[in-house]
């Protein structure tokens, strides 16, 4: 998540004074921060990291703190010793913090005398691996992902002015997830309203 300190370990217990740890990032391969001889090494220059780079002295393992959607990618370790070379791979995504989905009235209609319906939108922003569902109690009704970012998510539901029963909105992406609770009694209360008009005119 956004704003965590994430630690990429080496396995290594205790560095030898001649080993060399090579951290590099992205499809270029940018050296980001090495040991060797004991003396580390970090570029505070780099305008993605800046100065949120920490190397542990002892073990080589890469600390990013204040980790960010820019720093998502590929890093490279590399560890030459006399034990011989060795590499390895992390694949980081970074997720920023999801906001709460919003709940509004979108229009509402009656469908008999004895009932009112109430038409309503759930809408979320489209962030990286998001979905956005409806629920009814613990059921899942309907649920909406889109993989353009320009294009914000939003889900209907249709509810009966007089439903008891217990309705959320949740956007979730793969690590954490936010939910806003339907009150049909304060959203819908204009569609009860239109109904006793209509009931009051006939």
């Amino acid at each position: 998540m956004e704003g965590d300190s994430v630690t990429l370990h080496t396995n290594i217990t205790d560095i030898q004074r001649d080993d060399l740890i090579v951290w590099m990032f992205g499809s270029q391969e940018t050296r980001i921060a090495h040991i060797f001889k004991k003396s580390t090494y970090k570029d505070d220059s780099n305008e993605i990291f800046g100065d949120r780079l920490k190397l542990d002295s002892q073990t080589g393992s890469l600390i990013i703190t204040n980790i960010t959607t820019t720093n998502s990618g590929i890093y490279k370790l590399t560890i030459i010793s006399n034990r011989g070379t060795s590499y390895k791979r992390f694949n980081v995504t970074v997720y920023a913090p999801l906001p709460v989905p919003v709940i509004i009235r979108d229009s509402c209609s009656s469908s008999s005398s004895s009932s009112s319906n109430c038409s309503l939108l759930c809408s979320g922003l489209n962030m990286r691996d998001v979905s956005l569902s409806w629920y009814k109690g613990n059921s899942l009704l309907s649920r909406i992902s889109v993989s353009d970012l320009n294009i914000r998510l939003s889900l209907p539901l249709e509810v009966e002015y007089h439903d008891n029963n217990t309705y959320s909105c949740v956007v979730n992406n793969p690590i954490t997830n936010q939910t806003q609770y339907l009150n049909i009694t304060h959203l819908c209360q204009m569609c009860s309203g239109m109904l006793t008009v209509l009931l009051f005119l006939y």
